[in-house]
Formats: structure tokens, C-alpha cells, sequence
């Protein structure tokens, strides 16, 4: 007989999720299924049905996530929002315990993404960048691209709560650095969409069958995201994604002279969702 008892197993790490948007409610989701106890804060109450339906627990203070959880995932929408919960009027920094991972999946700029962190460092807080890619289709399937920023022990840590969002978690480095892979990845994906809406329109002038068009570049060298995506893939928000690389590309005294052009074509286009139906002659 072992002369010694099995340590109990480790209770599962609680999880609270800043923001239940439309990647943030399944997210919340996967992170229920996977076992994890979550705690979702939106000063949205028209949220909290959604919330629960998928397994959390909801509140709208978000101190109550600073004082629960020991992985915090910040899913909102703007830079100014995710300042305003870590280090403005929320101070929810300063009430975290020592050793909470707080991932940030918002879109900001790796500058500001630095300048948390720093904040954080003062708290005894691991604050990384954990941006998020694929759209929220793949949100849905749990399919997420996750890029993670931060020490490797801290990525390795809260590495199982990213999968249980994510087919595939990269670290691309240091703080900072997800937001900045994930910045080109949105730079990539603004261009290919606005050289999928001229080469469409270029085709319909000429009385390509447009679904039969489409079918096929997906086969070929043409192929991407953008195009497989067409009519659901919006472009809601190239202007945000676009003004972060306008930043990101002055700081490093870098001319992109292409994305700077597809940020106007795109402010042009936003408003409309485009079908292959719109190309009519």
C-alpha cells in the first residue's frame, strides 16, 4: 500500500471576463464548458440573461471580478475602455491580488499595451496581451487564433484558459507584442478585403458569373479569409484597427503608404455589408 495519500486536485482556476460582446458571450461560453467557474461583468444588465444562459455567474461591478478571480480575460471594445478598467476610474488594479494574470483581448496599441503593464507590475499584477483572431464565427466554434504577449511563464500559466477559446495559442514575445501581430493581421485582412470588393466589381462589368468566380479564387492564389467570409465579413472596424497600425507605423518611422490608402477606401465602404448580388451589372 503507498504510504501516503493522492494530493486532492486543484480547485479550477476562477475566471472573470470583462465585457459579453459578441466575442466576449462565447467565449464565456467555452470557458463554462471547459469547467471553469466564470464571473462576467457588463455594465449592460440587458447582458446578464446571455451571461447566465452560458454557465457565469453576472454582475455589473466590476470590482467584484477584481476581488473573485485569478485569471481575468478584458474583452471590451476601445483602448479608452480598457484604460478606464485597469488603471482609471475602476482602479481595479490596485484591488487585484498579487499573481492575477489579467489578459487584455482588445484591440490597442502595443505602447499603451506596455504602459498597463508597468502599471500593473506596482500591484503585484501579470498584465499581458492575449488579442484574439479568426472572427467571431470562429468565437462561436471555439477556433480562435490567440496571440499572447508576455513573460513565458505567465503565457504558460494562463495558457488553459486561452484554449478553451483557442485551436491555437502563439506567444509572440514580450508584452506588447500580440497587439502587434494582431495588428497585422488586421492590416492584412482590411487590404484583402478591399482588393476582394474591386475585383469583384471589375468581374460583374464584365459579366463574370460571380458565384462561380468566387468558388474558384478560393481554390486558387487568391484565396483568403476575406473572400470565404463575403457577405458577413463587415468592416466595422477598419477604422479603429487601421488608425492603431497609422501609430504603430509613425513610431517606427515606417511609410505604409498601402494601408494608409485602404483606411480611406475603407471609411468609404463601411457602411454597407456587400453581397456578390451588389456587383450587378
Amino acid at each position: 500500500m503507498p504510504d501516503h495519500q493522492p494530493e486532492p486536485a486543484a480547485e479550477p482556476v476562477h475566471v472573470g471576463v470583462l465585457g459579453a460582446g459578441r466575442m466576449g458571450l462565447p467565449i464565456i461560453g467555452h470557458l463554462a464548458r471547459a469547467g471553469f467557474p466564470v464571473t462576467v461583468c457588463d455594465p449592460d444588465e440587458g447582458k446578464r440573461e446571455a451571461a447566465e444562459a452560458r454557465g457565469a455567474r453576472f454582475t455589473r461591478d466590476a470590482a467584484e471580478i477584481a476581488d473573485r478571480c485569478a485569471v481575468v480575460l478584458v474583452c471590451v471594445g476601445y483602448e479608452d475602455q480598457v484604460g478606464a478598467l485597469v488603471s482609471g476610474e475602476a482602479a481595479l488594479l490596485g484591488r487585484m491580488k498579487p499573481g492575477t494574470i489579467v489578459a487584455v483581448l482588445s484591440t490597442i496599441s502595443p505602447e499603451r499595451m506596455i504602459s498597463f503593464a508597468r502599471d500593473a507590475e506596482a500591484s503585484g499584477v501579470h498584465l499581458i496581451d492575449a488579442t484574439v483572431c479568426r472572427g467571431g464565427d470562429a468565437a462561436d466554434r471555439g477556433e480562435l487564433l490567440s496571440f499572447a504577449g508576455g513573460p513565458v511563464a505567465v503565457i504558460e500559466a494562463v495558457t488553459p484558459v486561452l484554449r478553451a477559446y483557442s485551436s491555437d495559442v502563439v506567444r509572440t514575445g514580450e508584452v506588447g507584442t500580440a497587439q502587434a501581430a494582431k495588428a497585422v493581421n488586421n492590416m492584412i485582412l482590411w487590404a484583402c478585403l478591399v482588393a476582394d470588393h474591386e475585383g469583384l466589381a471589375l468581374a460583374a462589368h464584365y459579366g463574370v458569373d460571380l458565384d462561380a468566380l468566387r468558388a474558384a479564387l478560393l481554390t486558387g492564389s487568391s484565396a483568403n479569409t476575406a473572400l470565404a467570409n463575403w457577405g458577413r465579413q463587415t468592416m466595422a472596424w477598419a477604422e479603429d484597427d487601421l488608425h492603431i497600425v497609422a501609430g504603430m507605423a509613425a513610431g517606427a518611422g515606417l511609410a505604409l503608404p498601402q494601408s494608409r490608402v485602404n483606411r480611406e477606401i475603407c471609411r468609404a465602404l463601411k457602411p454597407r455589408r456587400y453581397r456578390l448580388e451588389d456587383y450587378g451589372r
